[in-house]
């Protein structure tokens, strides 16, 4: 959210908690003309507002992009286990589009281009291949880390604490 926008939540009592160990902005405003003092607002880098969520986002499921599909698995081929470089992996479909595979989160895994080739359009199993690891949708908290932004330490932090068990971001 912009941090204008977190300005008015905070002015207008909507924060209902926030968490982080320094703030991520500190706001200055005029100056009193009663005490002379100047307004001063600390933004924290987590925030959460009062009130009920018209959505749980927690039940949104993230946008499926080659970088975040990638980072999920580690930049590890889910066939034979070697780490490659973004240019060399490919988002590889577990059962084949041209059999009805969806392009979704649990139906596509990190694979290098000479497993990939190699499995061609067909099941795992046919092709004689086994999946190293399974593949899964990434909780809400994965999300924000597979985006790649510059994630403060304190908010990486936070974040990694509420990671599911069995998620490969560990």
């Amino acid at each position: 959210m912009p941090l204008e926008q977190a300005a008015v939540h905070y002015a207008s009592g909507a924060v209902a908690w926030d968490a982080g160990l320094a703030p991520l902005a500190t706001l200055r405003g005029g100056h009193n003309a009663a005490t002379g003092r100047q307004s001063v607002l600390e933004v924290a880098p987590i925030i959460a507002l009062r009130g009920v969520a018209r959505i749980n986002l927690f039940d949104v499921v993230p946008g499926l992009t080659k970088r975040r599909l990638l980072r999920r698995d580690r930049h590890t081929c889910a066939y034979c286990g070697g780490v490659f470089s973004e240019d060399v992996l490919q988002c590889e479909h577990i059962v084949p589009q041209s059999r009805g595979g969806a392009t979704s989160w649990t139906n596509l895994v990190a694979a290098c281009a000479a497993c990939n080739g190699y499995k061609a359009a067909r099941l795992p199993e046919e092709a004689g291949m086994r999946l190293l690891f399974l593949p899964y949708v990434p909780s809400r908290y994965e999300s924000f880390l597979l985006d790649g932004r510059n994630v403060r330490a304190d908010v990486h932090e936070w974040l990694a604490k509420r990671l599911p068990k069995g998620s490969r971001l560990h």
